[in-house]
């Protein structure tokens, strides 16, 4: 225990902290809004110094009783929610809404902005990837000591504790799921915040070399202390408990993503679920399902 314990501090400090970072707590209703498929409930909730980010809580049609609940982070709520939240209209990206999917099939769900649209007040469109280096430049120019990964996973935390404060909610059945970006935040914060007890996975490179952890939104030049100390992914996995997972490879992961599982300490496929559907990067919706139904029997 005693190592596991030193384990899980050596990834605190990697990540790091920020400074002078106390703000109040608080999330104002917006709006609240019904689609054939949902009801919404659109929030704005204090994320730091000055700054908030747009959350959007998702709940079934009908409520008979306290509702498992999904964290989904993204870029965007509209994305994850599989609708534009000025007009209503759907997106029509059917491998990228998975709140949509999640509250279909009768969950709670919250998903909100990520940082790189809440940390600066930037002149620029929403879609402009530059916001991301810019954003993480700002923070770690602020926040020396902290890491971009660590700003992704304080904001969704702060999702988990919508869910946990919410009275519709059963917060003993918290999950985690994502895809790309949102996969690795479901990864670290489903590891490491105890109230999250599965998570689910998409495409997002498991291993360091395969996709861009060393970005400044992420690792950035920490990483090379990461990969100098041996800590990788089965590491993380590990000190998280063998939570049951889903691991979905596609592009940025292929069938060597299941050594990680593997290595962490997963031996009973009962509780994990590997699937490399090998299409690109979007899974395709036969595979999701199968994901969501391996997730439905275990929180």
């Amino acid at each position: 225990m005693t190592e596991l314990n030193n384990t899980t501090q050596k990834w605190f400090d990697m990540i790091g902290k920020p400074d002078h970072y106390d703000y109040k707590p608080y999330l104002r209703l917006v709006r609240r809004f019904e689609t054939t498929e949902f009801n919404g409930e659109l929030y704005e909730q204090a994320n730091g110094p000055g700054s908030v980010q747009k959350t959007l809580l998702m709940l079934p049609k009908t409520i008979n009783e306290k509702l498992p609940a999904v964290v989904v982070p993204f870029y965007y709520p509209d994305r994850a929610a599989g609708y534009n939240l000025d007009t209503l209209e759907p997106t029509n990206e059917p491998g990228i809404a998975m709140a949509l999917h999640l509250v279909r099939r009768g969950y709670a769900t919250v998903t909100a902005e990520s940082y790189h649209l809440t940390y600066q007040n930037l002149e620029l469109e929403r879609q402009d990837f530059s916001r991301w280096r810019l954003s993480a430049d700002s923070l770690l120019h602020d926040h020396p000591e902290w890491t971009g990964i660590g700003k992704l996973i304080a904001d969704t935390q702060l999702l988990v504790d919508i869910l946990c404060a919410d009275p519709r909610v059963d917060n003993e059945r918290i999950g985690i799921v994502g895809h790309s970006l949102g996969g690795k935040v479901a990864l670290y914060a489903g590891c490491l915040d105890h109230r999250i007890k599965a998570m689910l996975c998409s495409d997002f490179g498991i291993d360091w070399d395969r996709t861009n952890w060393s970005e400044p939104w992420y690792w950035g030049e920490k990483l090379n202390k990461l990969k100098s100390a041996h800590m990788d992914h089965s590491e993380l996995l590990r000190i998280g408990g063998l939570k049951p997972i889903v691991l979905i490879a596609g592009l940025y992961d292929n069938e060597g993503a299941l050594d990680y599982l593997k290595r962490a300490g997963y031996s009973d496929s009962s509780n994990y679920l590997f699937i490399n559907h090998a299409s690109g990067h979007h899974p395709p919706m036969v595979v999701l399902e199968q994901g969501y139904d391996f997730l439905q029997t275990r929180f």
